[in-house]
């Protein structure tokens, strides 16, 4: 397992990616701890005043004028996390929930939580023994904090709930033991400091996030491909053009596909035919996709500041002893860009639809009706494009946008809310199909280059052609289908794929 020392408030983007691609022991600085025993020490001071200090020695939300007993106050913190673990719904997946993780331990290092450095020390020891709370995926509105995902992370501290390890499930106190620790009794502050934030919401998003970046490269190099297959040109590429309207993600989006057709045997074939234009989805694909780009690098920017936000209330300032109340809990960044990524994928995906459709369609591509050999014997690529239609359609509708919905909640304490965790969270299901989208343009569009032979498409593309054609034969005659689309998926949700094309678009880690 590879070590990471990380400083919390400045973990970027691609540190974030390699901790949810694998799990890491994970360790924070000197400066860290620092940070949190002073803080730590504030709260304790504000604990020996009489002041009314919300969270601290009040009630939460509705009940924040009721005030809490100095003896009751490790009572206060327990019994906030048993009542607020009442999510429902499936379990989050582990690199979710390890991010979470990351996340709230990075929140709480910056030193404005309050919190002893033992609960630090405890959420670290749950990551790097790979012990993961069981937290169930629906429950939170994404405004007081992410309450119930993070209640139910935090209550595993408590001895209380189940964790997985290795895959399997356990009680929270097996998962203690497993990774050497007694059941924590909390102290002031400590249990809202745990569930108030964002970090729910913010795991969720960067590991779809991650999941359309993947995507959005293989779609490029799999867009290009069916430029080639439908014989289509290479002018609308030109850097003149899109120099001329500014838009940087345009401008490298173009660039892209210049190189990916770059020496193309089935291009030079036809560079002095008579068709003037292609279809929008082929000559307009550094219009949106340079779009999607500059969305993907709003998003990747606005998650990193979120990653490394104190998100918790009240925040403690140690230099003057104070303790504020505020609302950086409300997860509105997220929820925006959650739903500017829902919109970016499904548009990724509706364009790719009309590349199949083009494909498979004898009088637009001039090649065998839905691509293959004998058309009405044999159906070829007929339903592959309904399918592809069918999920396309649905990510439309998955895209609505979440964060305009609000709901009040806590006795309209909460009187308007972001829906950042559900926004996030019905990424994957987007993410799934377009997976499925572009697996089936990637089938068809090979298809198509494979009936120009012996011509050859340019040497990225046919490389391409290659890693598929390991895993799925050509289709000369009607088979079982799904199967071929969940390879050509594995392959193009594969790092090996898409690395290429990724290396062609500038970074914005």
């Amino acid at each position: 397992m590879k070590k990471l020392k990380l400083n919390a408030g400045r973990i970027n983007l691609s540190t974030l990616r390699e901790i949810a691609e694998q799990a890491q022991h994970v360790s924070i600085s000197k400066s860290n701890y620092l940070a949190i025993d002073q803080c730590n020490a504030t709260v304790n001071e504000l604990c020996a005043t009489d002041v009314a200090t919300y969270g601290i020695n009040t009630g939460f939300g509705k009940m924040a004028q009721t005030r809490i007993p100095a003896d009751k106050l490790s009572e206060l913190q327990h019994n906030l996390l048993l009542s607020h673990s009442c999510g429902v719904g499936d379990y989050l997946a582990d690199d979710i929930v390890r991010l979470m993780l990351v996340l709230k331990i990075l929140s709480l290092a910056r030193g404005h939580s309050g919190v002893r450095r033992q609960i630090v020390d405890a959420l670290l020891a749950l990551l790097n023994h790979e012990v993961y709370p069981c937290i169930p995926e629906k429950g939170s509105v994404g405004a007081s904090g992410d309450l119930a995902p993070l209640a139910h992370m935090s209550a595993v501290l408590l001895g209380v709930g189940e964790v997985r390890h290795k895959g399997k499930i356990f009680s929270a106190q097996t998962g203690l033991a497993i990774a050497g620790l007694d059941a924590l009794t909390l102290g002031p502050k400590e249990g809202l400091a745990l569930i108030n934030g964002t970090q729910a919401s913010t795991a969720i998003a960067l590991i779809h996030f991650f999941s359309i970046e993947k995507i959005f490269a293989a779609a490029t190099l799999i867009g290009a491909l069916s430029v080639d297959a439908m014989k289509g040109s290479d002018a609308p590429f030109d850097p003149r053009i899109h120099e001329l309207r500014g838009h940087q993600g345009q401008i490298d989006s173009a660039a892209a596909y210049r190189t990916l057709l770059n020496g193309s045997e089935i291009r030079h074939s036809h560079i002095d035919c008579e068709k003037v234009q292609d279809p929008y989805s082929l000559r307009c694909q550094p219009q949106v996709m340079g779009a999607i780009l500059e969305a993907l690098r709003y998003a990747g920017k606005t998650l990193t500041i979120e990653a490394n936000a104190v998100t918790d209330n009240p925040l403690i300032f140690t230099d003057t002893n104070e303790a504020l109340s505020g609302g950086n809990f409300h997860a509105e960044p997220v929820a925006l860009v959650a739903d500017q990524l829902a919109i970016a994928a499904s548009e990724i995906g509706a364009i790719a639809e009309r590349r199949i459709a083009n494909l498979v369609d004898p009088v637009l591509s001039l090649l065998p009706a839905f691509l293959v050999d004998e058309p009405g014997l044999n159906s070829g690529f007929m339903i592959a494009q309904v399918t592809a239609a069918a999920l396309a359609s649905e990510n439309k509708s998955l895209a609505h946008p979440a964060s305009v919905d609000s709901l009040p909640t806590s006795a309209n304490q909460e009187d308007h809310v972001s829906m950042a965790t559900f926004a996030a969270r019905r990424l994957g299901n987007i993410v799934e199909n377009l997976s499925g989208i572009l697996s089936i343009e990637l089938l068809a569009a090979a298809q198509a280059i494979e009936f120009h032979r012996p011509q050859l498409t340019s040497p990225a593309l046919e490389k391409a052609i290659s890693h598929l054609r390991e895993s799925v034969a050509s289709y000369d005659k009607d088979r079982y289908f799904a199967p071929d689309i969940e390879k050509a998926k594995d392959l193009l949700m594969s790092a090996e794929f898409s690395k290429d094309i990724q290396s062609l678009l500038p970074s914005y880690a």
